[in-house]
């Protein structure tokens, strides 16, 4: 069975997307049992000149959804900045990014296939194709931020596990 453009992409935001609301909401389960305000941790970082856990969520958000919907017209940048809500808002953000994502349909994906993606930041353009850019650029970057959102976490004491990292896997049925 040959790999789709879908399957890559999409069907794996869907696999990850679950995975960080529900790590999140044990964090803030954990948070709420243990009297620590969630909101405090939006700023942590694991090392000082790293972005904090807010851009990591928002950047988990921006290579999933945000991917999807600038695949059609071809170009990427780096995100805009989601409306600053709390941990909770975070939350829903994520929650709503996968449901924006569940609508895609694999005919809209695959009929990307092979078409010009640009990765443009000011004045610079890296050219790539959508497969090259999925690949090499867009999950390379889901995963990232997914993980250093995990981590932070982590960090915080949230009791998290590979399993809450993985989500609903794929399985051969």
């Amino acid at each position: 069975m040959a790999v789709s453009l879908y399957d890559l992409s999409v069907a794996t935001y869907l696999q990850v997307l679950p995975a960080v609301e529900g790590f999140l909401k044990k964090g803030q389960e954990h948070f709420a049992a243990n009297k620590v305000d969630a909101d405090a941790i939006l700023d942590a970082r694991l090392a000082p000149d790293m972005l904090p856990f807010r851009f990591q969520v928002t950047a988990v958000i921006h290579h999933s959804q945000g991917v999807v919907g600038a695949l059609a017209g071809g170009v990427f940048g780096p995100p805009s900045p989601l409306p600053k809500v709390g941990y909770a808002g975070m939350i829903q953000q994520v929650a709503d990014a996968r449901a924006a994502v569940e609508k895609v349909t694999p005919a809209e994906i695959e009929a990307l296939s092979g078409r010009d993606m640009t990765f443009a930041m000011g004045e610079l353009k890296v050219p790539f194709t959508v497969e090259t850019f999925l690949l090499s650029f867009s999950l390379p970057n889901f995963y990232f931020h997914a993980t250093t959102a995990y981590d932070i976490l982590r960090a915080q004491g949230v009791p998290l596990g590979k399993r809450d990292f993985l989500g609903r896997m794929r399985i051969k049925r």
